[in-house]
């Protein structure tokens, strides 16, 4: 029985590394890159946990609007490809340091007024179960070359 016992001791943390070995790696972050560059909600959804947090970088709040959850999320990111129908980033970046990661980018895009907008920035995402938990964004803002 002491014998069982052991085993079962010395196993068992490794099972559990196991079952949690889901990590996120640069080409499943230019995947989700490339699925805002597809305008495509659905994908850039499943990337993201169900319980996903979007930090955006302007709002009310001190630290930019937050949404939480897949529906609020979703909308957020709706809400961009309607105020930008020809939402871009360019020059993706990306590095993974465990279950935190970093994207750099250049947003280029247009409003519906006409006004260009060109951005550089980065997100900082926390990851969970293999998926983006929370994508946290900030921005420079500058004038747009023609």
């Amino acid at each position: 029985m002491k014998k069982i016992t052991y085993i079962v001791i010395l196993l068992f943390p490794m099972f559990l590394m196991a079952q949690s070995k889901t990590e996120v790696t640069e080409t499943f972050l230019q995947s989700f890159a490339n699925a805002f560059n597809a305008h495509d909600v659905k994908l850039i959804m499943s990337h993201m946990t169900n319980d996903c947090i979007f930090e955006a970088s302007a709002g009310p709040d001190l630290n930019g609007e937050k949404f939480i959850g897949q529906d609020q999320v979703r909308k957020a990111f709706e809400n961009v490809f309607e105020t930008f129908v020809d939402a871009h980033w360019g020059n993706t970046r990306h590095f993974v340091f465990a279950n935190r990661g970093l994207s750099e980018w250049v947003f280029t895009g247009t409003k519906t007024d006409g006004t260009k907008v060109e951005v550089t920035g980065c997100d900082l995402f926390t990851f969970k179960d293999g998926k983006i938990f929370i994508k946290n964004s900030y921005r420079k803002n500058r004038i747009p070359k023609n």
